[in-house]
């Protein structure tokens, strides 16, 4: 089981009206050889002080909180995250979002089972309050790289790696917008299979003043990575982002 630690990384940013449920969905999980690694983006509320409550209630448990020095948005912070994440595998949790209780003994059994360095997992749509909405989004049982050009549907708190089969430079993420999404588009495009457990183990909390809330900003995102980061040429770019916003639509409806 040492040898199965998972390494959890939480970015932290504002995070103060969330973050209690976020680390007790980590805390109630019944696989139990975990460390949480929380990396604070220089928050302006208590967020810090939450999560220092947590450490002190909780010695046992490896509950680490890392502050940056500077401004550096969630790319750097989850960066950090794996930085000093020990684990064989190593995977993330936004700081409002929630877990089924079984999601990592699930997962860690999945990626055995399948002999992958790379997985997801099926999640549903919730409100403020952390209530599921009834949305759930279903995933691929695999996916590889021309395919999730065409669909973004690769969640970051539903991700797990291997980092038996896997780098950290692998999976260290660009500083750019959706750099989550580009993370698992190099490592596909370097010749990895994405591999989905189509069960809903994850809550995505939609809350108003997210970003993947404003449409219009995820189109301009998508669209900055298609021609800037992956650099497709115009036409291609144009035929992958009609099947992004088909899936995209179809998730959310």
């Amino acid at each position: 089981m040492k040898n199965d630690l998972v390494s959890i990384v939480v970015p932290v940013y504002n995070a103060e009206k969330f973050i209690s449920s976020t680390i007790e969905t980590v805390i109630n999980q019944t696989y139990f050889n975990w460390e949480l690694l929380l990396v604070d983006d220089i928050s302006t509320d208590n967020s810090c002080k939450i999560i220092e409550e947590y450490v002190k209630k909780y010695p046992k448990l490896t509950i680490k909180l890392f502050k940056s020095k500077e401004k550096g948005y969630a790319a750097k912070s989850r960066n950090k995250g794996i930085e000093e994440a020990k684990g064989r595998y190593i995977c993330f949790i936004d700081a409002d979002d929630l877990w089924e209780k079984d999601k990592l003994e699930k997962q860690v059994k999945f990626m055995k089972d399948k002999n992958c360095a790379f997985s997801f997992t099926g999640y549903e749509f919730a409100n403020e309050e952390g209530i599921p909405n009834g949305k759930k989004v279903y995933i691929p049982e695999k996916i590889n790289y021309k395919q999730a050009l065409k669909n973004t549907t690769i969640w970051t708190s539903t991700v797990m790696f291997d980092m038996q089969k896997l780098l950290k430079d692998d999976i260290y993420m660009p500083v750019v917008k959706s750099e989550d999404t580009a993370t698992w588009w190099r490592i596909l495009r370097n010749g990895y299979i994405g591999y989905g457990l189509n069960e809903i183990l994850s809550y995505y909390r939609r809350t108003s003043g997210s970003l993947s809330a404003n449409k219009f900003e995820a189109i301009k995102r998508i669209w900055n990575l298609y021609r800037n980061v992956e650099n497709l040429n115009i036409f291609y770019s144009f035929y992958n982002f009609c099947f992004y916003a088909f899936n995209a639509v179809k998730r959310r409806i």
